[in-house]
């Protein structure tokens, strides 16, 4: 039984379910209504509980996942409503939207991504800025913030241009395009692709094979990688702050008024 910390509290989480291993991996499991939507208190958990994980003694590696069939359908319709609310609401989850990116750059420790099912919006940050992503065959990729009327904020302007280069990054976010698993790996947006029913056995393995491993060196070779994603952080608070400056105009009431409703958006054509 691992020794508890007082410096490490997972209860301040509430959304997110803890798992310990044996092995020294914690399994930080996405498990919410609406194929795991990512509602205020998970966006605020999911970008709040690195730095805590980075202070856990007993976690070598993390690994996340979705439960049930889908990894996350991104933002909530709640944590929509609520951004694009008051304009202290907004400057908060924009806080935690950074949060999320920057305290995930800067975990030391490695995270593993299984990806199965749909892995959209606030759900795919997690998924894409795992340092090991392993996607099934047909899970279904897609960055939709064009398409609800607000710029591709979050992760995207940090490691879609290094993952996949910027004409491939610019047709996905500009066009809403979705990417099945396999294409994902093509492009070199995920670490690898398996089948479906291989995803967290893979990603498990993987995840237990890093715990073994010499923890500084895989630790210290993260943190002078992930530089390539500091270098690029003025590129995402651009990005961030645009995208936030969008959820006060007027196309994202009618992107998602056509989300809710299931048809397309009708967006004003004067309304830039």
């Amino acid at each position: 039984m691992p020794v508890r910390h007082p410096e490490v509290n997972y209860d301040e989480f509430p959304s997110l379910r803890i798992e310990r291993a044996d092995d020294r991996v914690l399994h930080l499991i996405l498990d919410a209504p609406g194929l795991n939507s990512v509602g205020p208190q998970m966006h605020r958990d999911l970008a709040d509980i690195w730095p805590v994980i980075g202070r856990d003694p007993d976690v070598r590696v993390v690994l996340v996942r979705g439960e049930g069939k889908a990894f996350s359908s991104g933002g909530s319709f709640e944590l929509i409503d609520e951004t694009m609310g008051e304009f202290s609401d907004r400057l908060r989850i924009m806080r935690e939207a950074r949060d999320l990116v920057l305290n995930m750059v800067n975990c030391d420790k490695p995270v593993v991504s299984a990806i199965h099912g749909a892995a959209v919006g606030a759900g795919l940050v997690v998924a894409l800025l795992a340092d090991i992503s392993v996607a099934g065959r047909t899970a279904k990729i897609i960055d939709g913030h064009t398409k609800l009327g607000v710029a591709a904020g979050d992760h995207a302007a940090i490691c879609w241009p290094l993952l996949v280069g910027m004409a491939k990054a610019k047709y996905y976010l500009l066009a809403c395009a979705p990417l099945s698993g396999a294409e994902a790996e093509r492009i070199g947006l995920v670490s690898m692709c398996v089948d479906d029913d291989d995803v967290l056995g893979t990603a498990t393995r993987i995840a237990a094979d890093l715990a073994q491993g010499a923890q500084s060196a895989i630790r210290f070779t993260k943190h002078s990688l992930n530089h390539w994603y500091r270098m690029f952080a003025p590129a995402f608070e651009t990005a961030l702050g645009l995208e936030f400056l969008g959820f006060g105009g007027p196309d994202v009431a009618e992107g998602l008024a056509a989300h809710r409703e299931k048809r397309p958006a009708r967006f004003s054509a004067d309304s830039h």
